[in-house]
Formats: structure tokens, C-alpha cells, sequence
């Protein structure tokens, strides 16, 4: 499970207006162990990091939580399910009245652990698939991987839990999503999340599978046509934080129900969620780079404290129009929007402000007969949540090669 899935694959309930800022949602990464080798994988999945939070240290982390007000607890990796405490996490959250959810690749979600689960009170399972059999496997870079993901819906969905879904949208699989939701809905998910492959981590290091900013020009379309077809079978499709923004289909994107008003209203993280990384650190959202957005860790720090204290948990909450630059800074909805999901345009460009993954932005450049076009220029150290360098290239909208071919024989498959 990469983190960069986590910040926007499950459905968490809305803050109502009004309300001070507090962790209501928490997106928790227990261990950094995993049984797969994903291309994209923001935090490098592999093995548990060497400081792990104990089994009871996270418990003691449970019921701050619950102090502090959280609702909702997603559960991630690495896989959630490979650290000792998994079970126990879940059991204690339950009992104290959190929403608990998990986000997971699959790969050993089998029946036994399915009814575990259930009888710890998880409420949901979203299991993570990019694409149709052979572009997941080559993604998640193992084989069986399509047909293990699928089989975790059953086996979730047979124990009783709310079966979901969330796929990160990548070169290959760009062109799969129609019929993915055709495969999607046979297996009985309830909801759907899609969001856009971010620069993070392993991602960083393949820039020829991320899409290019004038293809969501093809993508938002398409996934409101998704949406709405969804609206008719029971399913909520919903959009991640890095797709949309103020195009005139921003309310159907972001509302859940048909006639909705809702729209993109900034960037949550430190708001109203707040991200545990497995060994203790405390970020604003699970997918922010850690060496620039670190608050503060539960080993040191009460988590009321960090979450009160820490300046690197509330930049959101005193930003202004005046930290935005480029194109954003003089968007009309630039008070609004604060230039879309911080951890996507950080992973970029080293600093949040400017986020070229934008439908609006994209349409309006497309109208002056131009778009933008990323280009590598700095590799990422690989370290996990790191990122390279991009800049931004300005280019007329019909130039030659209006799409990269991502390299497939890079692509390897871990036998593990």
C-alpha cells in the first residue's frame, strides 16, 4: 500500500462548518513492511522501519485519538495487516469509538484474516487496484497481484465489511478506467476513489508514467461520465485531492449525490487530518514529503501537543493568497482553492503553491492555444516521501508528441 494512495482513497466524513480545526480523520501508516514492491509507492514499502512504534506504544497513540476527537482511522502500510498490533489497533480504536477502515494492496487479505477483521470492528476495506490484470501486475510489480486484489474484495465483502476500491491514475492505466468500473462494479464495492500518481517516492523515480497536466483535459470528463453511472448503480465514484478544480463540472466531480453544490475548498491536511507515519512522526497528511512537513513525534511529544504546537501541521491553516506563485497566484478561485492538494505540487516542485494538475488551468491555456509539459530536472535521493525537480515547460497545445510512452521493460516484477 503506498502512502500516496492514502491521502485521498477512503470516504471520510465531512467536518461540519464550523468546526475547529481537529484530527477528525486519521490516515495511520503502522508499518512499512509490505508484500509488494509498488512502482509507485510514496513511502518505498519494503521492510519495517527499525523504530516501529510498539504494539503497545500504538495503543497508547489510540487513545489519544480518541481525546483529540478523530471519527475516522484508515489503516495503512507498507500493509497494516504485517504488523503485529494490526488486530489489536483496530479492536481498541473500535471500542473507542472510531470509524475504522483499512487500505491495502491485497496480496494477503485471505478469508481467515477477512473475518479477524471484522470481529475487530473494522468497518471497510478499500483495496487498491490500478488498472486491468496485466498493467496492475506490471504496476504493482508482482505477479498474481490483479487476481490476489480482486479475491480481497471477496473475501472482505463475504465477512461483512464495505467493500471499496481506490486506483491511482498513471499512463498505463489511463485508458482502462471504463472498463476497470465494469470489473469494479461486478466485484460489489460500494465506492470508488480515483486520484492521479503523484511524483513521491518511487513514483518520483518513473516521471514517464505520471500524465501530463493537459490530459486531465480528456480524464475529468471521463471520470464525471464514470461518476454519474456510478450514481445509477449505488456507487460513489470519488474524485482524489489532485484531480479537478473549478472546471463546470466541478460540482458533479466533487459532489456525492446528483445535484450537489460541493466543490474543492482547500487542502485539509492539518485541518481537519493528520497522518502517523510507523515509527511516531506526525505530518498533516500521510502523503506530505516528511523532511519538510514533520511536526513533531508521539514518542517525544503528546500528539494535542503537536497537533496544537507544531507549525508544520497548521501551515494550511494560515495560508493566504500570498503563498501562492505562478499561474496560481492569479487564479480567480486562487482564495478558495490555495493552488489544490499541497503534497502533488511539493512533490513537483519542492514547495507547495502551484499546482499545474488543475482543469481549469489546463482549459484556460488550452483556449490561448497553449499547455504545460513537465520535465524531470532534479532525481529524488530515495529515501521514503522524497521527490525530485520539475519545471514547467510552456509549449503551443498541438506540439509533436502530445503524450510520453512510459517504458515497460523498466517495469519489474518482484517474486517475493
Amino acid at each position: 500500500m503506498a502512502a500516496t494512495d492514502s491521502s485521498a482513497s477512503h470516504f471520510p466524513r465531512r467536518a461540519r462548518d464550523g468546526d475547529a480545526p481537529h484530527p477528525r480523520y486519521v490516515v495511520w501508516e503502522l508499518t512499512l513492511a509490505c508484500d509488494q514492491r509498488c512502482t509507485h509507492c510514496g513511502s518505498r514499502a519494503a521492510d519495517a522501519r527499525p523504530d516501529e512504534l510498539t504494539t503497545a506504544e500504538a495503543l497508547g497513540v489510540v487513545d489519544e485519538l480518541a481525546a483529540l476527537g478523530t471519527r475516522e482511522l484508515a489503516l495503512i502500510g507498507g500493509e497494516a495487516y504485517l504488523h503485529p498490533g494490526f488486530l489489536d489497533v483496530a479492536a481498541a480504536a473500535h471500542a473507542r469509538g472510531l470509524r475504522v477502515t483499512l487500505t491495502t494492496g491485497g496480496r494477503g487479505l485471505d478469508a481467515a484474516l477477512a473475518h479477524k477483521m471484522a470481529a475487530a470492528g473494522l468497518y471497510s476495506v478499500s483495496v487498491s487496484i490500478d488498472g486491468l490484470g496485466t498493467t496492475h501486475d506490471l504496476f504493482r510489480a508482482t505477479k498474481g497481484s490483479f487476481d490476489a486484489a480482486m479475491a480481497a474484495l471477496g473475501h472482505a465483502r463475504a465477512a461483512g465489511l464495505h467493500v471499496m476500491c481506490n486506483t491511482v491514475v498513471h499512463q498505463l492505466d489511463v485508458d482502462e478506467l471504463e472498463p476497470l468500473y465494469d470489473t469494479l462494479k461486478a466485484a460489489g464495492i460500494i465506492a470508488w476513489q480515483v486520484q492521479l500518481m503523484a511524483a513521491l517516492g518511487r513514483a518520483a523515480d518513473r516521471p514517464d508514467l505520471l500524465l501530463q497536466p493537459w490530459q486531465i483535459l480528456d480524464l475529468v470528463p471521463r471520470i464525471v461520465r464514470l461518476k454519474l453511472r456510478a450514481l445509477a448503480d449505488g456507487i460513489l465514484l470519488a474524485p482524489g485531492n489532485n484531480i479537478g478544480y473549478f472546471s463546470r463540472d466541478e460540482t458533479r466531480l466533487r459532489s456525492p449525490l446528483p445535484g450537489g453544490k460541493e466543490h474543492w475548498s482547500g487542502c485539509q491536511a492539518g485541518r481537519y487530518v493528520m497522518g502517523i507515519e510507523s515509527n511516531g512522526t506526525v505530518k498533516g497528511c500521510p502523503s506530505l514529503p516528511t523532511r519538510a512537513y514533520a511536526g513533531g513525534n508521539v514518542r517525544a511529544h503528546s500528539l494535542r501537543r503537536i497537533w496544537q504546537e507544531s507549525p508544520a501541521l497548521a501551515f494550511t491553516r494560515r495560508r493566504t493568497v500570498e503563498d501562492l506563485w505562478g499561474f496560481c497566484r492569479t487564479c480567480p478561485f486562487a482564495e478558495t482553492c490555495l493552488a489544490g492538494c499541497n503534497f502533488t505540487s511539493h512533490a513537483l516542485f519542492g514547495r507547495p503553491g502551484n499546482n499545474p494538475f488543475c482543469h481549469y488551468r489546463a482549459n484556460t491555456l488550452r483556449e490561448r492555444g497553449l499547455r504545460e509539459r513537465l520535465v524531470p530536472c532534479a532525481r529524488a535521493p530515495g529515501e521514503p516521501f522524497d521527490h525530485g525537480r520539475f519545471e514547467i515547460v510552456t509549449e503551443p497545445f498541438d506540439a509533436a508528441e502530445p503524450r510520453v510512452v512510459p517504458n515497460v521493460r523498466r517495469l519489474k516484477v518482484w517474486r517475493g
